[in-house]
């Protein structure tokens, strides 16, 4: 089954992630399928990017997100349907 997950980057005490679609029996940096966002953090206000059409591709598909990736989905809407 595919998975929509964070792996993480950077190095020690200043962490960032890429949001992957990868199998969910691979490690959690293990080789991803295809790179759909990041998320950062550390960062202050809108700390994230997705692109929504390639999550919705593997989301149709069957694939499973994180709590997390969950959430910054959500997030993802709702600022580009109040932007539309």
């Amino acid at each position: 089954m595919v998975a929509l997950r964070l792996t993480r980057k950077g190095s020690k005490d200043r962490p960032y992630y890429k949001i992957v679609a990868i199998d969910s029996r691979d490690r959690r940096d293990g080789r991803p399928i295809e790179q759909v966002g990041t998320y950062n953090p550390m960062e202050e206000g809108v700390n994230y990017t997705i692109d929504l059409e390639k999550t919705d591709k593997w989301l149709s598909n069957g694939a499973q997100p994180s709590e997390t990736v969950n959430s910054i989905i959500r997030k993802a809407r709702k600022a580009a349907k109040a932007s539309a």
